[in-house]
């Protein structure tokens, strides 16, 4: 337990080279928890418009219930629909006046007569969306066909970018950080030189030799990853009131407390392996 003791006391020496090792890997792990927060609200976002109505008909005034149904059994036959809905003349009238409340102006000019009635189809498959939209498309009783399959994709691209940018820098940061501390453990076990040795020819094992330094850097690591995590979720809670009423219903805000503290402990878990190689790694290349 003394040796373990001693790790601290060697912290306090070096002030300055322990500050830095946990500078490193408070960032590193501060943008390891920005890009996952940022990759987890763009995977919601991209449910979210995946589980909505994804095409959508509008129906010529002449269309009837009959034509509605014919249509809807067209496109059961042909794909796998996840929901349909018919939505008429009057509940269209609802829907614009209550989204229009706050300017009566607006709803006098409007009668449900001039709404168009339509039918809102969600599929279970993204790449359904092309077959559905032709097929609405190629109904006579159909004015206008309006699907998101353009706003899904463009999401998936962004989604993709977002996650090879945060790997690659994150990439950078874990090297930068696990260079920094293989630096550091390497000139203090260097140092110590002499009383490793002493300690080899006392028959002490490797592990044994090498163990303090390893928990020195397991420590650089679990606090790093800590200030880092913590750092991104009181940056989240700030911005969350901005976010919810920029993004409406879009994304389920705030974050779930099991969410973060399941991303706490991955990160914590994640340092102490980095600690663990870098320490490693330091007293194998400084001990020849």
């Amino acid at each position: 337990m003394s040796r373990y003791k001693s790790v601290f006391q060697t912290i306090r020496r070096s002030p300055y080279q322990s500050f830095l090792a946990i500078v490193m890997t408070t960032i590193t792990f501060f943008m390891i928890s920005v890009f996952a927060l940022i990759v987890l609200g763009a995977t919601q976002l991209l449910n979210y418009f995946e589980s909505r109505p994804q095409v959508t008909a509008f129906f010529k005034d002449e269309a009837t219930s009959q034509d509605v149904d014919s249509l809807k059994s067209r496109l059961e036959n042909s794909v796998k629909l996840e929901s349909s809905k018919f939505i008429s003349k009057t509940d269209a009238l609802s829907i614009y006046q209550a989204q229009n409340k706050d300017n009566p102006l607006l709803l006098e000019m409007v009668t449900a007569e001039i709404l168009p009635s339509s039918l809102e189809v969600s599929s279970s498959d993204v790449n359904d969306l092309e077959k559905i939209a032709s097929i609405m498309q190629a109904d006579p009783f159909v004015e206008e066909v309006i699907f998101q399959k353009d706003v899904i994709d463009t999401l998936k691209k962004w989604l993709g970018g977002i996650r090879l940018a945060g790997a690659i820098l994150t990439g950078l940061l874990i090297f930068a950080s696990v260079s920094t501390i293989i630096i550091i453990i390497g000139l203090k076990f260097r140092g110590k030189k002499p009383e490793v040795y002493t300690l080899s020819l006392l028959g002490a094992t490797s592990w044994y030799i090498r163990s303090p330094y390893v928990a020195e850097a397991i420590f650089y690591s679990v606090i790093g990853s800590t200030i880092g995590w913590g750092v991104a979720y009181l940056s989240l809670l700030y911005l969350t009131p901005n976010l919810i009423n920029f993004l409406g219903d879009v994304i389920f805000l705030p974050v779930p407390l099991w969410v973060m503290f399941t991303l706490l402990a991955g990160e914590v878990l994640l340092g102490i392996i980095l600690g663990t190689v870098a320490s490693l790694t330091a007293t194998r290349r400084y001990a020849r």
